[in-house]
């Protein structure tokens, strides 16, 4: 059995619901952009929206990692058209961004997960490796962290092993001391498999586990996370 020293965590749908973040933060960015501007947008549907943002990352590869500047160019495609003023335009382009910075951090923890952070905390490094743009330093969760590495960090998004490689480097500490729990079948727990890296799923849905013959150990309630920890790795 694997002693583990490091425990990384991804953020998104493993500390809280996206969806219940996401969808708010964007109809109420949408609506501060269209009081400041003073102007009805013609938003189009999610369809449209999508298909915007792949039509971006196409062009620029560098936006599928860099969430900032995808997120300035979409708000650029939706209010060009009210501005004659380049400095205007990006300063307010800005503004809106950090606006929907700030929605997009008013996550509702699931329920124990602050109270776990607290207790391993006491006895391992902890470290965050997230696709997104959720700061921990912004969530009042910072101090619990060793180390956070975005996907900007990383100029990758999981599964690729670059977040998982950089971990290691700042800790010091081999995979196979390594701990990673996240949702994602893929991105966190094939990603982290494919490395040697030990892992448990946070499988808040129930999903049945498809990706191969092999389930990871897994969980649903943060208030379970350090018995099954201590009875599978010490």
């Amino acid at each position: 059995m694997p002693k583990i020293k490091l425990i990384t965590f991804d953020l998104d749908d493993t500390f809280w619901d996206i969806r219940s973040v996401i969808f708010p933060a964007e109809i109420n960015s949408r609506k501060w952009i269209e009081t400041t501007l003073g102007e009805k947008i013609d938003w189009g549907s999610l369809d449209n929206f999508m298909n915007i943002r792949n039509y971006l990352i196409s062009t620029d590869s560098s936006l599928e990692y860099d969430l900032g500047k995808l997120r300035k160019k979409i708000v650029e495609h939706y209010v060009h058209p009210y501005f004659d003023n380049k400095t205007a335009q990006k300063a307010f382009i800005n503004e809106a961004y950090a606006h929907f910075l700030k929605e997009r951090h008013k996550v509702v923890f699931f329920s124990g997960v602050t109270k776990a952070l607290k207790e391993l905390n006491k006895h391992y490094m902890l470290g965050v490796l997230t696709n997104g743009n959720a700061d921990v330093n912004l969530l009042g969760l910072g101090h619990f962290f060793n180390f956070s590495i975005s996907s900007m960090d990383a100029k990758s998004n999981k599964p690729n092993p670059t977040h998982f490689e950089m971990a290691k480097e700042i800790s010091g500490i081999a995979f196979q001391n390594t701990l990673h729990v996240g949702d994602h079948p893929i991105n966190d727990i094939r990603g982290a498999r494919d490395l040697g890296i030990n892992t448990i799923w946070f499988n808040f849905k129930n999903n049945p586990w498809e990706l191969d013959k092999n389930p990871p150990i897994e969980f649903n309630q943060w208030s379970e996370f350090i018995n099954l920890l201590s009875s599978n790795y010490d």
